[in-house]
């Protein structure tokens, strides 16, 4: 990916708030307990952005794929051609992977739904085909090694500035990626209008759901979408054994595009679910209580 594309689409206020200053950009430049600090932050945040795209510093890569897609109960199963892949899906059928989801379980006012993420998706016994999408973004290769320049010249403060601007331009890159989707790859929507306040309020239609954040909490459904990606050997994001990813700066998850998705937290489960859902996973109880004890009730 070109640098200079994503560019326009950085969301600064994050990176104030890695600094610990709190505001929301532009107007954080000007507030009047925190702006001058943040002034020169963002200064020196800008002169360095500028030195990456100039010289290549960092390089960002991005895979993407669309599948077609329908849910079973609180699971998708997504039908594959099965010769994309390095080796035998890890769940399911040769011609389908399932990817397993958490339905919300706390008291809610009557009338107000459970959510689960197969809620957006068309119901196997419905006729109607269905689609998902999976990505994978990094803005994270060239970064260890400037910051190790950084670190050997004994400047601390550009050596985290590297990594905070990384992951700005990791998150950038995912929503660029996500906006060439919906307007042309899938070409769902229009984005008519939108600009890049609209895409941080997300105010385009469709969402991006990541493994391990709250609407699909089980980090280990990234190993589903590795696979459906190839992305070790496509962009080279790794995989570590808690399914953290390397290089850092790192974003992946799904793509839904039914125009009533949304985000929404899974924040506990009970036994009985749990219990479900290492039999949909083909997990014993020990492995459920590794991923999914911070969620029990």
């Amino acid at each position: 990916m070109d640098l200079k594309d994503i560019v326009s689409y950085i969301d600064w206020t994050p990176f104030f708030q890695s600094w610990e200053l709190a505001g929301r950009y532009p107007d954080i430049l000007t507030d009047e307990v925190v702006g001058k600090e943040a002034s020169k932050l963002y200064e020196d945040a800008i002169v360095l952005l500028e030195q990456i795209l100039k010289d290549k510093l960092i390089t960002a890569k991005a895979v993407i794929g669309l599948f077609p897609a329908q849910s079973v109960d609180d699971d998708v199963e997504v039908n594959i051609n099965a010769q994309h892949l390095n080796e035998e899906p890890i769940n399911s059928s040769p011609q389908n992977i399932t990817l397993h989801h958490l339905r919300q379980q706390i008291k809610k006012a009557q009338g107000q739904a459970n959510f689960c993420l197969s809620d957006f998706i068309a119901p196997k016994d419905s006729g109607i085909q269905d689609y998902i999408g999976a990505f994978a973004v990094s803005a994270g290769f060239g970064v260890d090694e400037l910051v190790s320049r950084y670190e050997q010249a004994h400047d601390d403060y550009n050596a985290i500035l590297v990594k905070a601007i990384a992951d700005r331009l990791a998150e950038a890159a995912t929503e660029y990626m996500h906006h060439l989707v919906r307007t042309e790859v899938w070409g769902y929507d229009s984005d008519d209008g939108l600009n890049n306040d609209d895409f941080i309020q997300e105010k385009y239609k469709g969402i991006r759901p990541a493994p391990g954040y709250p609407a699909c909490p089980d980090h280990t459904e990234k190993d589903t979408l590795w696979q459906l990606l190839n992305v070790k050997e496509n962009i080279g994001i790794q995989l570590t054994e808690s399914k953290a990813m390397y290089p850092a700066a790192s974003v992946s998850g799904w793509y839904f595009a039914h125009p009533e998705s949304k985000y929404f937290g899974i924040s506990e489960i009970t036994s009985d679910q749990l219990q479900d859902y290492c039999e949909r996973k083909k997990w014993d109880t020990a492995m459920g209580n590794k991923w999914l004890s911070p969620l029990l009730s």
